[in-house]
């Protein structure tokens, strides 16, 4: 009788041992998946913020580089609102013009006389909303959505 009572004991604690084993690796296996969903939230707003925050630095480096007096400033083309960097390069003129379309921003760099319009320019960044306005010599870039945010740029030189 004794030894059905050690073989009863060591069948109870060799399941009770399985048993917390499996509690164990239930207890992993929802932490691993708590913190990939944990991962992939931050992930998401941190790409969101990122692609703000890089359109307007973009933009505003830009009129940066551009700013000369009467060679920055806001246009219209086919409906849409366009940034234009002039310069003149060898005697020729050529224009920047930096716009948001279809959801990305995209830039055109051209001779004043080619005729290109917005179909014609390069994809630089895919972004939520960007909208540019200009009162006097201040221009203010905004971003929508989660990473949106806005800048003010004073043009120096007289706009």
């Amino acid at each position: 009788m004794g030894r059905r009572n050690d073989h009863k004991g060591q069948l109870v604690n060799t399941l009770f041992t399985m048993l917390l084993f499996l509690v164990f690796v239930l207890c992993a296996l929802f932490a691993v998946l708590i913190g990939g969903k944990v991962y992939e939230n931050i992930n998401a707003r941190t790409e969101s913020t990122y692609r703000g925050d890089v359109a307007l630095s973009y933009i505003a480096n830009k009129v940066r580089q551009g700013d000369e007096d009467g060679m920055v400033g806001l246009t219209e083309m086919e409906g849409i609102t366009v940034l234009q960097l002039k310069q003149e390069i060898n005697g020729s003129e050529y224009v920047t013009y930096i716009y948001y379309r279809d959801g990305k921003l995209w830039e055109l760099f051209t001779d004043t006389e080619s005729g290109l319009g917005v179909n014609d320019g390069y994809e630089i960044l895919e972004c939520d909303e960007v909208a540019m306005s200009m009162e006097g010599e201040l221009l203010s870039v905004s971003t929508s959505g989660d990473g949106g945010g806005r800048i003010w740029l004073s043009l120096r030189s007289g706009g």
